[in-house]
């Protein structure tokens, strides 16, 4: 595996219904796109001389495969699962099996939503929580990551 050496790219992943960034529920996820988040996380890692490769799928297993490509290129992961934070060990047990640092991020403050919300089985892998302060917490997500592996 040509894990790098140094942190000069990082794997965005964003999971379902993430696409609908800006029309789903703004009063909860606010109203900034999926482009938005893409362009601050991009800009974020840029002023610390960091690419940025970008995922976003409904679907499980285009995540996993994405998380296992990442092993060849990426220095860390930067991931907002969406609902699979509460239900996917299988994705939980990609981001153990890649042993990249891992941040996690939430919009909005799931702790204070649904019960069922309250569990993450990200958690336990991730280096970094940010939960809770809308898209501006991808940027601190990144920073936080960038400071780990710097």
């Amino acid at each position: 595996m040509g894990r790098v050496s140094s942190p000069r790219r990082l794997l965005l992943v964003n999971g379902p219904n993430l696409n609908l960034l800006g029309t789903r529920e703004p009063e909860i996820y606010g109203r900034e796109t999926l482009a938005d988040v893409e362009a601050l996380v991009a800009a974020t890692a840029a002023e610390r001389g960091v690419e940025v490769r970008s995922v976003q799928s409904n679907h499980e297993g285009v995540l996993i495969d994405e998380i296992h490509a990442a092993r060849e290129d990426c220095a860390g992961i930067v991931i907002n699962p969406g609902g699979l934070t509460h239900t996917s060990v299988v994705l939980r047990d990609a981001l153990a099996g890649v042993a990249l640092p891992v941040a996690e991020v939430h919009i909005s403050d799931v702790y204070a939503r649904e019960a069922f919300r309250h569990h993450s089985y990200v958690a336990d892998v991730a280096v970094v929580h940010v939960i809770g302060e809308g898209v501006a917490g991808y940027a601190r997500a990144t920073q936080q990551l960038l400071d780990i592996l710097t």
